[in-house]
């Protein structure tokens, strides 16, 4: 027998649901915008992939506020752990 919070709370997920798929369509348009930039910028022989992809990553870095010193720190840390240098 169903009880009444399990009955709020499929409701709830049922809503949720809803709201995140209409979120995501109308996020699909700005990601084929961002896809399309990436494209234009390879066609056009100004950045290579791996340029921009290391463009996106400084960026979200920044935007992110991390600590570089620390960061890296723990970047060579990791990489003496796994045996890279």
């Amino acid at each position: 027998m169903e009880t009444e919070e399990t009955s709020v709370k499929e409701s709830k997920i049922t809503d949720y649901i809803k709201s995140l798929a209409a979120i995501e369509e109308a996020m699909e348009p700005l990601k084929e915008q961002k896809r399309s930039l990436k494209i234009n910028y390879v066609e056009n022989g100004w950045l290579e992939k791996e340029e921009i992809s290391m463009a996106v990553k400084a960026y979200r870095l920044m935007k992110s506020d991390t600590d570089m010193e620390q960061l890296l720190d723990f970047y060579d840390r990791v990489a003496k752990s796994l045996g890279a240098s």
